[in-house]
């Protein structure tokens, strides 16, 4: 498969609706795409699900296919996107994010680590509420509800870009009060939105 004219052959019999590569490049990219989602999600539950979405996109989109010159950024871009939603929807589950929270801080610094968790959720929140009401909306919507930016312009009746700048303000909004927390409220921030 790293023969660049093979994978072009591939990409071409796709292209052409045969679906008999498929096959092949399953078996080349499903190891690579298995381990690099396992350290995405840091847990292997529903990798393989997520792998055959990917799998399944790149069969619906083929005509999309330039060339094997972009073939693998385009196959990791699409698993990168579907591990971000499964991740968001994840960490939509209180239990979960309390689970991640106790593997990432060792047991002596638990309970403390456990209060100031939930401080600052209490204040994510509360900067959440001030936001603007369409940027509120539409931040709950990706964030909490997990939903793309195509589900919402959808959901909403508006187009996709004013979904991207609606969320693009609200992110900045609270990176900048959180930026103000200090560094534990960044990195809340970085893992759960």
């Amino acid at each position: 498969m790293a023969d660049k004219l093979l994978l072009d052959k591939i990409i071409v019999e796709l292209r052409n609706g045969n679906d008999a590569p498929l096959e092949k490049l399953f078996s080349y990219y499903y190891p690579r795409l298995y381990n690099f989602s396992k350290s995405f999600l840091k847990i292997e539950d529903g990798i393989d699900d997520i792998l055959q979405e990917v799998f399944v996109k790149i069969w619906q989109n083929r005509k999309k296919i330039k060339s094997a010159a972009t073939f693998n950024s385009y196959i990791f871009t699409i698993t990168r996107n579907l591990l971000l939603n499964e991740l968001r929807k994840r960490l939509s589950n209180q239990n979960l994010k309390e689970e991640i929270q106790k593997l990432s801080v060792g047991s002596e610094y638990s309970v403390l680590k456990q209060v100031e968790y939930h401080e600052l959720q209490e204040k994510m929140n509360n900067i959440i509420n001030e936001l603007p009401n369409r940027q509120k909306e539409i931040f709950i919507l990706s964030r909490a509800e997990g939903l793309s930016h195509k589900e919402i312009a959808d959901k909403l009746g508006i187009k996709i870009k004013t979904v991207e700048y609606h969320l693009a303000l609200a992110v900045r909004t609270l990176k900048k009060e959180l930026k103000a927390l200090g560094l534990m409220s960044l990195l809340y921030f970085y893992l759960f939105f």
